[in-house]
């Protein structure tokens, strides 16, 4: 391969790479970060320790892509946003912020707050206004209660991580309780549509359906559907709360590995840029969500 051949290559492919790479910088500081509380947790608990992990990775994927490729998400910014280039060009950089922060588990209650504030900021001028100009389009909601997942997880993490006289303080004072009650019904809507639509990707139902080379796509969408169900349901009653969102979590992850993980791959050996920042979308997506599910896993007291 020629050197201008190789340049060539490295433009073309440089979203995908620098929000892969991103992706693999934080992992591994998580990782490092979380590898006490790993060897240490008993049960259930493993799962429960990748909670941060599984937060930061997708945000630094995000942020890297507002960075390196800030056309691909200008136009998702209003247009009566003034000044529209700095306000993509900020939310990329205060996600890789974030992303650091919450992996390395420095100041992550102020990262973590602030995260799901940034999502409240999308539902609100994004997601609510498209989800209304649209009322029957069930992808409209979708997104909606995606980024309010999101939110609520970013809150979640900013309690688990403040110390126990602060952190009860937020508890009373319902954070975590609404955290709670929105992510069970987020749960309970995706399940749902799981049921109506057993072949879209699961975790997160959007418009992409899984790949016909992936086996058993019923019964992988429709498992899926169950586990949002009962665990939705568990977490909207408060019952079995911790439990029921380790499961749901340590599932979604499940599908990361196992279902979104050769969708990467494929997407990645596709000539198409679009179609790689697409897997890699996806793939960050379910993660965040996962990481959303554990962070309520991690907020609930252990008596629970």
């Amino acid at each position: 391969m020629s050197t201008s051949t190789l340049a060539a290559f490295f433009e073309a492919s440089r979203t995908p790479i620098a929000m892969c790479g991103a992706g693999v910088v934080i992992f591994l500081v998580a990782l490092w970060v979380a590898r006490t509380d790993l060897a240490q947790a008993p049960g259930l608990d493993k799962v429960i320790a990748l909670g941060n992990l599984s937060f930061a990775v997708p945000l630094a994927v995000f942020g890297a892509l507002h960075v390196v490729d800030v056309q691909f998400v200008l136009g998702g910014v209003p247009s009566y946003m003034p000044f529209r280039l700095f306000w993509a060009y900020f939310f990329g950089f205060a996600q890789l912020a974030a992303a650091l922060s919450i992996a390395a588990k420095i100041q992550a209650r102020w990262s973590g707050l602030l995260v799901g504030l940034m999502f409240v900021l999308f539902v609100a001028m994004l997601d609510f206004p498209g989800a209304l100009a649209e009322p029957k389009d069930r992808f409209g909601w979708t997104f909606l209660l995606r980024e309010t997942a999101f939110a609520s997880g970013g809150w979640l993490i900013a309690v688990s991580a403040m110390p126990e006289r602060y952190s009860s303080k937020l508890i009373s004072r319902g954070l975590v309780p609404v955290g709670r009650v929105l992510i069970g019904v987020v749960a309970l809507f995706y399940g749902v549509q799981h049921f109506l639509h057993p072949i879209a990707r699961p975790g997160v139902p959007l418009q992409a359906l899984m790949p016909e080379w992936i086996p058993a796509r019923p019964l992988i969408g429709y498992l899926t559907g169950a586990m949002l169900v009962v665990a939705g349901a568990f977490i909207l009653l408060n019952k079995k709360t911790r439990l029921a969102a380790t499961c749901l979590g340590g599932w979604i992850l499940l599908l990361v590995v196992f279902i979104y993980g050769p969708i990467l791959v494929w997407s990645l050996a596709d000539p198409s840029i679009g179609t790689k920042i697409e897997g890699i979308n996806y793939f960050a997506d379910t993660l965040l969500f996962g990481g959303a599910i554990l962070a309520l896993a991690s907020a609930t007291p252990r008596t629970d």
